[in-house]
């Protein structure tokens, strides 16, 4: 099995190449692919994964509904650990 090369002017890219830029194993994207958390096309045996997605996951794009979940997620941690995190800036 020969690695695939991989280039920044992509539309998409295949299993093992996402692999390589998100830094986990073609397993784990696979299972990723196949529970519906990494959208990706079948294309015969393969799988095609949009390059706007590494471009999300690599957090050089955000869409905005990504960017609410982030507030989101940071509000909910300043309420509940606020206290914790200023005692932790002072040490």
């Amino acid at each position: 099995m020969s690695k695939s090369k991989v280039t920044e002017a992509q539309e998409y890219y295949s299993i093992p190449q996402v692999a390589v830029l998100i830094g986990i194993s073609r397993i784990a994207v696979y299972r990723k692919v196949k529970s519906g958390e990494i959208k990706a096309a079948k294309i015969g045996r393969s799988y095609a994964i949009p390059a706007s997605y590494i471009r999300q996951v690599t957090g050089k794009t955000l869409t905005p509904e990504r960017k609410r979940a982030i507030k989101r997620a940071v509000k909910k941690t300043v309420r509940r650990y606020g206290p914790l995190l200023i005692k932790l800036g002072n040490e």
